[in-house]
């Protein structure tokens, strides 16, 4: 019996644990899943004999490092920084590993060692980074072939509410990790455009957002997502001009957030004593009230809008203007803000997200320019069985199937899902599951 070590049975685990479950009585397979939180555990292994539970301290290499060992494959859902600690075990042990997010510095240094023990690291195995590797790499393979020169290249993709469960005036609720969110832009961005390097700091991240046409959706907001110019040799797009990955938001979103920032509301790095503090003594304070005119007003002014803005009733909607007490801490602005958002942008069980990714691409053929876009929308059932986990989980299950069972033998080191050996067979399996882009021609 093989054993496949799954690290983390959070939001964005429950499809991948489904899918290695339901496939394990055939392939005589045994899931372990490792997480702090025994409930999360047993609610997504739910009584499978395939199943074993184990509770752990990731952090712990003693409890840990056994679970590793055992493993023929292990695959991580923790946090990024959490994933080099069973990267150096699966080093140690001779172990391929598969993660979902962006590959850390970190992760990178261990490349060559990983290549000299033959093993597979494939990093930004989900849904963004992951199905928007797999299909632009497809796409910019497929014009190689017929030798179109390629010339600009934009990716957007976003976690957002279904349509008929938006009923806030943010049009946002969490379907993923909420901290991602907050810390969402921190890093700031770099992409290219007309030929020219442009990099945007956190505070302008928000500011202005253009607008994209997404197939069956209609018009949404969108800012550029972390360093894009990373993935132009990966992508292998010599001739391009502008090359921009992006995340999608509705414009209200953009707008509101724009003014969290400005009110210094997102601050990570200030410490706050919320003892005995109102949300709103908490928004008078970072805001730098004086007392000399309404609240409402002064914030208005503040960010240079009008008080009848639907920016200003959307932080009233939030609770920043409530003489509510703050549960007492020592905390950052960021945490506070967290905190009011998990109640205020809760999804409820029988609500559905949705996750909708576009990939346009302009490019040469025989002297014509083509535009081709390539469009994904897809709904989830609902809170626990979301889109969000379906497309971040099934990639990761299907790449761990192929690999245990000899189908694939992905090259060895360090890497993200760009090589046809991976993205054919695992899109052609997602396709089964519903996860399908449409493409069209201009």
């Amino acid at each position: 019996m093989r054993t496949i070590l799954i690290a983390g049975a959070g939001k964005s685990s429950i499809y991948l644990i489904h899918y290695l479950l339901t496939h394990a009585p055939r392939n005589k397979w045994k899931v372990i899943v490792a997480d702090g939180d025994a409930a999360a555990i047993a609610e997504k292994i739910n009584g499978s004999p395939f199943g074993e539970a184990a509770v752990i301290d990731i952090t712990n290499a003693h409890e840990r490092e056994p679970l590793v060992k055992r493993a023929d494959i292990v695959v991580s859902l923790m946090p990024p920084n959490l994933h080099v600690h069973l990267a150096k075990d699966c080093l140690k042990h001779k172990k391929n590993l598969i993660t979902s997010s962006y590959i850390s510095d970190e992760m990178k240094e261990m490349d060559k060692k990983v290549k000299e023990a033959g093993l597979m690291f494939m990093g930004e195995m989900g849904l963004d980074p992951g199905i928007d590797h797999m299909t632009a790499n497809k796409i910019i393979h497929s014009i190689h072939r017929v030798a179109g020169i390629i010339t600009s290249f934009k990716s957007y993709c976003g976690g957002l509410v279904a349509p008929e469960c938006d009923n806030n005036p943010w049009h946002y609720k969490f379907s993923w990790n909420p901290k991602n969110i907050v810390t969402a832009g921190f890093e700031g961005a770099k992409y290219l455009s007309k030929g020219k390097h442009v990099e945007v700091p956190y505070g302008k991240m928000f500011e202005h957002n253009k607008k994209v046409k997404v197939d069956s959706i209609g018009s949404l907001a969108y800012y550029p997502n972390r360093d894009s110019l990373r993935y132009l040799d990966l992508y292998e797009v010599p001739d391009v001009k502008t090359f921009m990955r992006a995340t999608l938001r509705h414009p209200e979103f953009c707008k509101g957030w724009n003014a969290l920032i400005a009110l210094g509301l997102t601050d990570q790095d200030d410490t706050f004593n919320t003892q005995g503090n109102t949300y709103v003594s908490w928004l008078k304070r970072k805001s730098g009230y004086a007392n000399t005119v309404t609240l409402p007003r002064y914030i208005a002014q503040k960010l240079e809008m009008n008080e009848d803005d639907k920016v200003i009733s959307m932080l009233q909607w939030l609770g920043l203007f409530d003489e509510r007490l703050i549960p007492e801490s020592k905390r950052s602005s960021a945490e506070v803000l967290l905190e009011l958002l998990l109640a205020k942008w809760e999804m409820a069980h029988d609500e559905k997200d949705m996750v909708a990714m576009q990939h346009e691409i302009e490019y040469l053929h025989k002297g014509k320019k083509i535009l081709l876009t390539s469009s994904m929308v897809i709904k989830g059932e609902n809170r626990d069985h979301s889109a969000m986990a379906k497309t971040v989980g099934l990639p990761i299950g299907i790449l761990g199937k192929l690999v245990l069972n000899k189908k694939i033998k992905p090259p060895a080191g360090v890497s993200l899902p760009n090589m046809a050996s991976v993205y054919r067979p695992v899109l052609t399996e997602l396709a089964h599951h519903g996860i399908v882009f449409k493409e069209e021609v201009f």
